[in-house]
């Protein structure tokens, strides 16, 4: 499932400005995310690209410019209110409690969920689902591999039901057969009519997968395309080989 173009943006970043102290690293990106699509940012280190993530979903405070999610100004709303709203982040490395089962795991995804959600059945649908945390349920987080930590992380964020995910950097320390059950995770929730925005150094391979793609370079949106025209785009290929995006971009 593909979204429309003419469809309403499930997600819309406009001129945001945003940094650390007195650095400034976004300088008015601007995108817009598809419903029902994947969409993949790229660029080289220092782009902006966690910090786009981190702005959005409330960690960094946005000093002007706007964020929108499903038609609704969220600019600077806390974490917690846009995990009820529905919006979930998956942030880089692994962030799992690891002397905690892989179910006990699971249930704390469901601390943010409003009254009347039945949390143990959605933990047991999880569990349908990836059939490995069934199998490993009672095992302590930590005895997982990388690839089956990153696969709890990404289930116990779907125990909100969300609407979009911010995915960033899920292939790092995986091997490639991981990487391709990870992706096929993502594939998979695109077809039930999530939204994914995600981050990922393996930019070829994610692009493969997306629907669209865009590139930062110094904190601002230099293209934003289909991701096939994306991978064709010889301005793209400079920057994988370390150049710089040019202004004609």
């Amino acid at each position: 499932m593909s979204g429309s173009k003419a469809a309403e943006p499930v997600l819309r970043v406009k001129d945001i400005v945003a940094g650390y102290g007195e650095m400034t690293i976004l300088n008015g990106t601007t995108f817009d995310v598809r419903p029902g699509t994947i969409t993949t940012v790229i660029g080289p280190n220092g782009a902006g690209k966690s910090t786009v993530f981190k702005t959005i979903f409330g960690m960094l405070k946005a000093r002007s410019g706007s964020v929108t999610f499903k038609g609704q100004d969220i600019t600077n709303a806390p974490p917690r209110r846009l995990l009820t709203l529905g919006l979930c982040y998956v942030p880089q490395g692994r962030n799992i409690f690891p002397e905690l089962s892989v179910r006990h795991n699971l249930e704390l995804g469901g601390v943010s969920a409003g009254a009347g959600v039945d949390v143990p059945a959605r933990v047991e649908a999880l569990m349908e689902r990836f059939p490995m945390l069934r199998k490993k349920s009672g095992q302590q987080a930590s005895t997982l591999s990388g690839g089956e930590q990153k696969l709890l992380e990404i289930a116990r964020s779907l125990l909100l039901d969300p609407q979009l995910m911010l995915v960033d950097e899920p292939s790092i320390g995986l091997s490639p057969l991981m990487v391709q059950e990870v992706f096929g995770i993502l594939k998979d929730l695109r077809q039930k009519g999530v939204s994914v925005l995600m981050i990922e150094q393996n930019a070829r391979s994610a692009l493969e997968i997306s629907d669209d793609g865009l590139v930062l370079e110094l904190g601002r949106t230099r293209i934003q395309d289909d991701a096939a025209r994306l991978l064709a785009d010889p301005r793209v290929g400079q920057l994988f080989l370390g150049g710089v995006v040019g202004d004609a971009a």
